[in-house]
């Protein structure tokens, strides 16, 4: 269950990391994930931030999993993490860990020289998104243990369950990780009158998803009148690449939503095109649903042969 009564910013604690929404039949061929919408603050890692609560939840992605909440009645499954990447970033490797964050060496499985470590932002990520340093000290590695095995693993074994069942129901699944970006530094199209882009789709340019699905999601969004553009600046992260795999019938995309779309960057609240938003991706849902069903032998496993 979530936590508290206000979803965003909640100080009640959860009764665990993550919330699965299932749906009462399951027939969409789909997953759905927002992994960065979590708004619960351990006391102890506020206490530890020479930041404030709301400096930290400006790296939140507010109000993905309402976009999306309608997603189980529609027939598909809706995966949550409920505390913040600021305090643990589940579209990382599980290890990729800052050793200057750290009071002691770090393990030599520890990924230490991604280029998401090198901007600080790995498993624990040691700026916020406003490049802001996160902590007034070092950590210990038993205290990276503890969220990684609280947090990260009970997500991606929740979301490697949810993506078997579906493609044992349907023979192939289509992943969907959902997100938010902030609306400043994005690229503008060369040819628009300076607006930035609204929508940016990342399939690891094209390796982790069947481009008839990235295809069909741009000319879907573009229709609704949205500004759209895929791989730039986000291909997608760990998740996408990490679970994508057409080849086996696991088709994972991302979607990042821009941020002043739907809601005041600075005061975290609502725009009145909340609703609007959230219908057109549930009307983007329902189409890709058509799209699945008929394309369904192209979308499942294609088996190598010798013949």
């Amino acid at each position: 269950m979530a936590s508290g009564t206000d979803q965003h910013g909640a100080s009640t604690p959860p009764a665990s990391p993550i919330e699965v929404r299932e749906p009462a039949a399951h027939t969409l061929p789909m997953v759905f994930a927002s992994p960065h919408s979590g708004s619960y603050y351990p006391p102890e890692f506020v206490a530890s931030a020479v930041l404030e609560l709301g400096a930290l939840r400006k790296s939140e992605d507010c109000y993905v999993d309402d976009l999306f909440a309608d997603v189980p009645e529609m027939g598909a499954p809706l995966l949550k993490a409920l505390l913040p990447r600021a305090y643990l970033d589940v579209n990382r490797e599980p290890y990729e860990l800052d050793p200057e964050m750290f009071t002691q060496p770090l393990p030599a499985f520890v990924n230490s020289t991604s280029a998401r470590v090198a901007a600080g932002l790995g498993t624990i990520a040691r700026i916020v998104a406003s490049r802001r340093e996160i902590y007034r000290g070092k950590l210990s590695f038993a205290d990276a243990e503890q969220r990684i095995n609280s947090v990260y693993k009970p997500y991606h074994k929740s979301l490697r369950d949810l993506i078997n069942r579906t493609w044992n129901r349907f023979g192939f699944c289509i992943l969907i990780d959902c997100h938010s970006m902030p609306s400043t530094g994005l690229p503008v199209e060369s040819d628009s009158d300076g607006r930035g882009l609204d929508i940016v789709l990342g399939d690891r340019s094209g390796m982790s998803c069947a481009p008839i699905i990235t295809e069909t999601v741009e000319q879907i969004l573009t229709g609704m009148g949205y500004r759209v553009t895929r791989n730039n600046p986000y291909a997608g992260g760990f998740t996408t690449q990490h679970y994508g795999d057409p080849a086996t019938g696991i088709h994972a995309i991302q979607i990042e939503i821009n941020r002043a779309i739907y809601m005041d960057e600075v005061t975290l609240q609502r725009r009145g095109s909340f609703g609007e938003l959230k219908r057109d991706l549930s009307a983007m849902i329902k189409q890709i649903g058509l799209l699945a069903a008929q394309h369904r032998q192209h979308l499942q496993y294609q088996r190598l042969s010798a013949e």
